[in-house]
């Protein structure tokens, strides 16, 4: 019988494309919409690293569960890393991805920004009880599109271009992009921890990187 692992999002293409990176591992994946609703806990960390600790505790504390939670975002180097970990929270938490979008846009236009470099970061952190015992980070490197483009992925897939591809994230296959993001780079790692043989005192695991 499989142990159970929490993904701590309710976020729907969250959960479906973290069950596919993944894939079976030897663990029943669920979703936070399994259980009552939990109050999310204030994610006042300064960086992503922090943030994906405290929710991975606070939700491993709530659901006596083991636990991944992961914080992630995009950093524009022309606007000194914002959006960054405010990432689902710019220009406040109730406005559209679309809405987010035009404000990148005229951020830039205000700086007369030319250089467009961006990247996607994730950092996740596996809890249980009140010990993290493993955390990864996975970054791509981009770029802030022209304009939006692509029906595929969420979030701000739509203006991230990926050179390699000549496409933005949004514009490729589940697969593509799977293989390149930084989400995909992250649980990967957490993939490769889960399927090694399980050590019942569940020492922590250094942070690893893939970037």
């Amino acid at each position: 019988m499989n142990c159970r692992l929490v993904l701590a999002t309710t976020n729907p293409n969250k959960v479906r494309e973290i069950q596919s990176i993944l894939g079976d591992v030897g663990y029943d994946l669920v979703g936070l919409d399994r259980f009552p609703p939990i109050p999310p806990p204030d994610e006042t960390g300064p960086t992503f690293a922090e943030n994906a600790r405290l929710k991975a505790l606070a939700y491993a504390g709530a659901t006596s569960e083991l636990v991944v939670a992961e914080d992630s975002g995009l950093e524009i180097d022309a606007l000194d890393g914002v959006p960054g970990v405010e990432s689902a929270r710019y220009g406040g938490v109730d406005t559209t991805y679309p809405q987010k979008f035009a404000r990148i846009y005229e951020a830039l236009r205000a700086r007369d920004a030319n250089g467009r470099t961006a990247r996607f970061v994730c950092t996740l952190a596996l809890a249980r009880g009140g010990e993290i015992l493993f955390e990864a980070r996975g970054v791509v490197e981009g770029e802030v599109a022209s304009a939006p483009r692509g029906n595929g992925g969420f979030g701000y897939d739509p203006i991230f271009f990926y050179p390699p591809y000549g496409r933005t994230l949004a514009e490729v296959s589940a697969e593509e992009k799977a293989a390149v993001s930084h989400r995909g780079k992250a649980f990967s790692l957490l993939r490769q921890h889960l399927l090694k043989p399980r050590n019942p005192q569940n020492h922590k695991t250094h942070e690893r990187s893939i970037g």
